[in-house]
């Protein structure tokens, strides 16, 4: 008999796909959706420490007095916190999937004290949500020590799994990884989309690009997710960025991946898709004979394939060689 259920940092679900964190989370409505669509868990939306800052920015700016402005920035924060919290606790009371809080935080000290707060809330986990890019002026190690240093200080008192969501900008992506499971981190998620920009060359200025990601997107990140499960055994990935269907699924989990979040395809196609991707998982499963994800789970990661230089391959010669158009 075929099963899908799972581990992922130590949460029980009873299959691999993951609502990741994004705005089909952010009310207990939406959640009860993909509960009952069949996900096996979900990312509640960022809490964002910017968009706290730049509110309570905006309402301070309507005093002249200090007092008043530090009042004001404590109740912002503190309402939108108060919030948040309070959607993990409805959530754990009325969902029986494993809930996970997600946090993004540019002020090392802030992630400790929202850490403890969701932790406190009753969430199953907490994913921290990294947006960090190095444009090059804090020096070369400033990302990846930026990623240790959170992490070490908050696995000093936190109890529930520590999940890190990455980006792609990391020189040394399994190395790094390396240091923060050793660091206690229960799992990566492969990767971040970072806000994707262009430039309009009739009004000459920035704005927003593509907002979904695109199914060749799932290139990069399932060449990562298999060559960090064979160089860092025994940690849980979960694939994310680009994954349009069951089948870059079950490739993530062939590549070594033991979590699938999914974000645009539920957007464009809604909670069916959950059920949809299940199905036919478990028809693939049966045909090729496995009864449990585990049966297949990093078959054909970096370390379990005769040519693991197949997954370092950046260039096109080969390819192009045979070519004939």
């Amino acid at each position: 008999m075929v099963t899908l259920e799972t581990t992922f940092a130590g949460l029980q679900l009873k299959n691999p796909l993951i609502a990741a964190s994004s705005g089909l989370t952010n009310s207990l409505k939406k959640i009860k959706e993909l509960e009952d669509a069949g996900i096996g868990a979900v990312v509640l939306k960022s809490l964002f420490e910017e968009q706290i800052e730049s509110h309570s920015g905006k309402l301070s700016q309507l005093s002249d007095y200090p007092e008043a402005a530090d009042y004001i920035n404590t109740y912002v924060e503190m309402n939108h916190m108060g919030k948040y919290l309070d959607l993990i606790r409805s959530a754990k009371a009325e969902c029986e999937v494993p809930i996970v809080a997600s946090i993004n935080c540019y002020k090392q000290s802030r992630w400790i004290d929202f850490a403890h707060s969701v932790e406190d809330a009753g969430a199953d986990a907490l994913e921290l949500n990294l947006f960090l890019l190095n444009a090059g002026d804090q020096g070369d190690t400033w990302l990846e020590d930026s990623y240790v240093n959170i992490v070490r200080e908050l696995k000093k008192n936190l109890s529930i799994p520590l999940v890190i969501k990455m980006g792609k900008t990391i020189s040394n992506l399994p190395g790094l990884v390396a240091r923060l499971k050793s660091l206690g981190a229960a799992g990566v998620v492969l990767f971040n989309r970072f806000y994707q920009l262009d430039i309009d060359v009739t009004k000459m200025e920035i704005v927003s690009g593509p907002v979904f990601s695109h199914p060749s997107d799932f290139s990069d990140t399932l060449r990562w997710t298999a060559i960090v499960a064979g160089r860092v055994p025994d940690f849980d990935i979960a694939c994310s960025y680009g994954v349009h269907g069951w089948e870059d699924a079950v490739k993530g989990i062939l590549a070594g991946a033991g979590g699938i979040q999914l974000c645009s395809l539920l957007y464009e196609q809604g909670p069916a898709a959950v059920g949809e991707m299940i199905t036919c998982m478990e028809e693939w499963m049966e045909q090729n004979n496995y009864s449990h994800i585990e049966d297949f789970r990093g078959k054909l990661s970096y370390s379990n394939i005769k040519n693991p230089s197949l997954y370092e391959r950046v260039q096109f010669m080969k390819y192009f060689s045979d070519y004939k158009p």
